[in-house]
């Protein structure tokens, strides 16, 4: 058993769900000794993630390709893409060494971070504001996306 020796410190996003936070954590905890490690745990993360944001195949290729079709901007599915490809090496090596290149495996975590933004975050804040609006303006509104349909 090693104690981890966490000297890399990217937080995780604040809006980041308690379940995805802990994988995080712990993939913080040991990027420094093992970028494979803490890869493999970035990759389980994200596929805990993946019902959190409208995608719950248990297959991340499909689940991406479903956001994918539903309209997911590019940036969200590369982010989503980069971690599933490196995540998926640190399990079954195929071109990249993550031992060689950690830089690779750092800037999961910045992915990661990107994801909850887009997915999460934002919606998150913009649900807020929105419901500060008045009764009746919220009642219009609605009332406008019926007629729509």
């Amino acid at each position: 058993m090693v104690d981890p020796v966490m000297t890399t410190n990217i937080p995780p996003h604040l809006d980041m769900p308690e379940e995805i936070q802990a994988l995080y954590m712990e993939a913080l905890s040991v990027i420094d000794l093992s970028p494979r490690a803490s890869s493999a745990l970035l990759r389980l993360a994200l596929q805990n993630l993946m019902p959190l944001i409208g995608a719950n195949t248990g297959k991340l290729d499909k689940d991406i390709a479903k956001l994918v079709a539903e309209g997911l901007q590019e940036e969200i599915q590369q982010a989503l893409d980069y971690c599933r490809v490196i995540g998926n090496n640190a399990v079954h090596p195929n071109e990249l060494n993550l031992d060689d290149t950690p830089e690779i495996a750092h800037a999961m975590f910045e992915m990661i971070n990107f994801i909850v933004e887009e997915k999460i975050a934002k919606p998150k804040r913009v649900k807020a504001l929105f419901e500060k609006l008045p009764t009746g303006a919220k009642e219009a509104i609605d009332k406008r996306d019926k007629k729509s349909t």
